[in-house]
């Protein structure tokens, strides 16, 4: 009998079986990794593509929405924005300095009570809000101090009462210890002064990696960021409930937009060395210092920056508020305002008696 015969009646009720080698078939595995691949890889570019469209449609949405309110100062290696109330007449003036992840928005809340008797600057932190800086590793406060007193000197004033919160202190702090000229007194409101265990957040620390950093603020922070804006802010203001319309009112978004974003991490993950370093010298701060926290705030530790500070710089006054987070600004506003105007009437106060002591030699 022929056996083909019978074979290929055979094949008749059974599927042909592939005749290709291993590596015919090993070949064709591999090409279809290869195209699985780059598929996936054209889909992550479209994908990439259409998330940093969205964050540039998002970025000029965000300034439309929140436009510059007062001049630009250019500054050696910054321009700074800066919002100016009150009279040049009116007292010393009062520079407000806010804090991380927000602009000189987060300090209006003061600005309002202040104004009435006194000149008041806002000021953006170099590369916050509005402002502007040449190189993102200008994020120390040794830095940031002197491109503030910089912008202080254009703008006329002599010495001033430095309001700072948060991240700021150690801004307030350094301007102090390198500017004493400038800073008449210190009202520092939850501070941060000393190094801490721990670091910053994951995320900060990727923002601030180079290649990976911008390409996840160019892409995915202003999207997921539009969606977790509030939450985040609840959380600093915790335990007080946040004014229902901070958000919008503080321009607290414009944190999302990529250049912000990247300098906003760069801060924080630069923070913990800067106050390793100026911390030892605060005892030599003459200039008086009020330190107002809560006593529950679950951002900046009291007992690791405030208590510390206050037993450390010779002229210190330490009001810790019960029950209060790390918002004091807006949870004892009033409280604040007058502890700064009680600062202002006694450095008035020295300057008189100074100059009526000039006074009294000159007529000797």
């Amino acid at each position: 009998m022929d056996k083909s015969a019978n074979r290929s009646g055979f094949d008749r009720f059974w599927p042909k079986t592939s005749e290709t080698g291993p590596r015919e078939r090993r070949n064709s595995l591999v090409q279809n990794i290869i195209r699985t691949l780059s598929m996936l890889i054209v889909i992550a570019v479209v994908a990439l593509g259409a998330l940093a469209l969205a964050t540039q449609i998002g970025v000029v949405w965000l300034e439309r929405a929140f436009p510059a309110q007062g001049k630009m100062i250019e500054v050696a290696g910054a321009t700074l924005h800066v919002v100016e109330r009150g009279s040049r007449e009116a007292g010393p003036a009062i520079v407000l300095l806010h804090g991380a992840s927000s602009n000189l928005h987060a300090m209006d809340v003061l600005a309002d009570g202040l104004a009435k008797t006194h000149r008041v600057i806002l000021i953006d932190r170099p590369g916050h809000g509005w402002s502007t800086r040449a190189h993102v590793e200008d994020s120390t406060p040794a830095i940031q101090s002197r491109m503030i007193t910089e912008a202080l000197a254009k703008l006329g004033v002599g010495k001033a009462i430095v309001v700072a919160h948060s991240w700021a202190g150690a801004l307030g702090l350094r301007m102090a210890l390198d500017d004493p000229g400038r800073v008449a007194g210190l009202v520092l409101l939850a501070p941060v002064a000393y190094p801490w265990s721990g670091g910053v957040g994951r995320y900060n620390n990727w923002i601030s990696t180079p290649v990976i950093g911008p390409l996840l603020a160019h892409t995915i922070t202003l999207p997921l960021g539009l969606l977790a804006t509030t939450s985040g802010v609840r959380g600093v203001f915790a335990p007080q409930p946040m004014p229902d319309d901070f958000v919008g009112s503080s321009a607290t978004q414009l944190l999302l937009r990529p250049r912000e974003f990247i300098a906003n991490a760069r801060d924080l993950v630069t923070l913990k060395a800067a106050v390793a370093g100026q911390s030892p010298r605060y005892a030599e701060i003459t200039a008086p210092i009020t330190i107002i926290i809560g006593d529950i705030d679950k951002t900046v530790s009291t007992n690791i920056h405030s208590r510390p500070l206050a037993a450390t710089a010779p002229n210190v006054k330490l009001i810790v508020l019960p029950g209060m987070g790390h918002m004091v600004q807006y949870a004892a506003t009033d409280l604040v305002v007058a502890e700064i105007e009680a600062m202002a009437r006694s450095l008035s106060g020295k300057a008189t008696k100074d100059e009526r002591s000039l006074s009294q030699a000159d007529e000797r």
